[in-house]
């Protein structure tokens, strides 16, 4: 498996501790990842959010998702028990020297995002064609 399922990368101290901070009052989206031909598949379930709520950047190797939750409620209406009380998701993963970060694609339906993470050419997998002596 690439290094993309790692998350959280380790930073310097003062950075992973307001990271670490930020990410504590985040819910962490469930997160599917296959490798399929020539690149993964990242899906996450993120109820809630809309693709003007949502942010995603690649620095430095780590792929950051993020994603405000905004549940219209009906008017006139309020939640009387939430046990939801997180107002957003986060989740960073550390990319493989694999994945062509520039290619990368996104796509956000009915809270589920599904990220395409291409393989750089160089990685890709290739049949080597054996001459007869």
């Amino acid at each position: 498996m690439n290094d993309v399922t790692r998350r959280d990368t380790p930073r310097e101290p003062a950075e992973t501790q307001a990271s670490e901070r930020d990410l504590g009052r985040a819910l962490q989206p469930a997160v599917d990842i296959r490798e399929e031909g020539n690149a993964l598949h990242l899906i996450a379930d993120m109820p809630g959010v809309t693709s003007d709520s949502l942010s995603i950047e690649v620095d430095n190797s780590v792929l950051s998702i993020e994603g405000e939750i905004r549940l219209d409620m009906p008017e006139g209406m309020s939640a009387i028990y939430a046990e939801v009380q997180a107002q957003r998701f986060a989740r960073r993963f550390t990319l493989s020297h694999e994945i062509d970060a520039g290619a990368i694609e996104a796509r956000l339906d009915n809270g589920v995002l599904h990220l395409l993470l291409p393989k750089k050419q160089t990685h890709h997998r290739r049949r080597i064609e054996i001459r007869a002596a």
